[in-house]
């Protein structure tokens, strides 16, 4: 039952409760070190929060909950049943999606079952497509750019996400190897589209430059996709399972945390000023709950939402029924939070 829900307490719910109080007191106590620091908790000024968080626009929609369900999987069997439930959750608590790599239906539909999600999320709210830098860049140097249209078109997606890379394929056995810049990659795109584009990390974050110097292209949003999550060059050295000594994993711990991120924009925002044309962001990257994503949302200066890709694919791996409670726990969580909590600076 929703606490939104009114209810009358009877005298032998109220003894039972009282009963629990008295045996559970003495394991309920906080050490003041485990306080969350980042907040102000002030429980004068509001009541209970109602039902709904507050809808706001994100990418030209009107979403309803400020998680995105970031770019995770497809191309295989079970990425069918993952997105499939992460579509459904994203349609009933009005949230935003962006898929992992379509590289597989590039050429070919075989695949495309995965990644054919639009008529469950439905048309209202953002639904993108997903290429790495490396088969951008292969497109854009064979004049295939109808590959990239075709792709968004084929999927009804509102635009493209472009995922940066360049660790993650050098480690990768099968990996692509960069002739380009990605920036020069990315510039040379907008100067022929008219998509919707974003442009994100995979594990590992963006540098200050890197992230001056995507704010200043007329992009729609950056991901963080900071250190801190899921670390997709670390995961391809544990793919190799070799046994060989890993030559590389010192690599794999240079990244920027999202805490980092969200300071470096709003430096950077404030710099900028005018200059900045990208003032969407989603913040992922070791955000584990609804606590890390309302404090780095509120934090940053600029429309934003956030993401969590690794919780939201354990749950949706799992059932859709478990993926939904854990959504429901998060905006619930949220609400709370807007209700009672101020950020500490």
């Amino acid at each position: 039952m929703s606490k939104s829900e009114i209810h009358i307490e009877n005298i032998e719910t109220a003894a039972s409760r009282k009963q629990d109080h008295i045996e559970l007191a003495l394991k309920s106590q906080i050490d003041t070190n485990e306080l969350d620091k980042r907040f102000s908790y002030e429980p004068l000024f509001a009541a209970h929060p109602s039902e709904k968080l507050a809808p706001f626009s994100f990418l030209g929609k009107i979403v309803q909950t400020p998680i995105w369900v970031s770019s995770m999987t497809g191309g295989t069997e079970k990425a069918n049943k993952i997105n499939k439930n992460l579509a459904l959750v994203c349609q009933k608590f009005g949230m935003g999606m962006g898929l992992g790599s379509c590289r597989s239906i590039l050429d070919g539909n075989e695949r495309l079952p995965d990644f054919d999600l639009r008529n469950i999320i439905g048309d209202d709210l953002p639904f993108y497509a997903n290429l790495g830098i490396a088969q951008l860049e292969n497109i854009l140097e064979n004049n295939a750019y109808d590959k990239i249209d075709n792709l968004v078109h084929k999927l009804k997606a509102d635009g493209l996400i472009i995922h940066v890379n360049p660790f993650q394929e050098w480690l990768q056995p099968e990996g692509d190897v960069l002739k380009n810049p990605p920036i020069e990659t990315i510039q040379k795109l907008l100067e022929i589209t008219d998509l919707s584009i974003i442009v994100k990390e995979v594990g590992q974050g963006f540098g200050k430059e890197s992230l001056k110097a995507l704010i200043q292209l007329p992009i729609d949003a950056i991901e963080f996709a900071a250190a801190g999550g899921t670390n997709f060059s670390k995961l391809e050295l544990l793919r190799q399972n070799n046994n060989l000594p890993n030559y590389f994993d010192d690599l794999t711990r240079i990244g920027h945390s999202a805490k980092e991120m969200v300071e470096n924009t709003n430096l950077l925002l404030t710099e900028l000023g005018e200059s900045a044309l990208c003032n969407q962001f989603i913040i992922s990257g070791g955000v584990r709950n609804f606590l890390d994503g309302y404090f780095l949302t509120k934090k940053l200066y600029s429309n934003a939402v956030f993401g969590m890709a690794s919780g939201l694919l354990s749950y949706a791996d799992k059932s859709y029924e478990a993926l939904e409670q854990f959504v429901e726990a998060q905006i619930e969580g949220l609400k709370l939070a807007n209700a009672y909590l101020t950020i500490n600076e």
